[in-house]
């Protein structure tokens, strides 16, 4: 694990990012109570937003409650996407 300080990284952006492409651990220490790392992202990494969030939440709980729409063939589908 490689700790700099947030003007180092500033300064060596690109190395440091190449270590962390090499799987290097890297932690950038702002003032002395922040820390953020620096993480490669794939593919397969998926990042949702606060509202995202909410939204599969109240879903899951609509859900759970009974609310759903059961979907029965091309057609059934199709004639619920023309209503949204």
């Amino acid at each position: 694990m490689l700790v700099i300080s947030s003007r180092e990284f500033r300064e060596k952006q690109a190395e440091y990012m190449d270590l962390a492409d090499q799987g290097e651990q890297i932690i950038v220490q702002r003032g002395k109570n922040k820390a953020y790392a620096v993480t490669p992202i794939s593919n397969d990494d998926v990042y949702f937003s606060k509202q995202m969030i909410e939204k599969i939440e109240l879903s899951i709980q609509e859900s759970q409650q009974g609310k759903t729409t059961k979907i029965v063939g091309k057609g059934a589908l199709l004639n619920l996407l023309k209503g949204l």
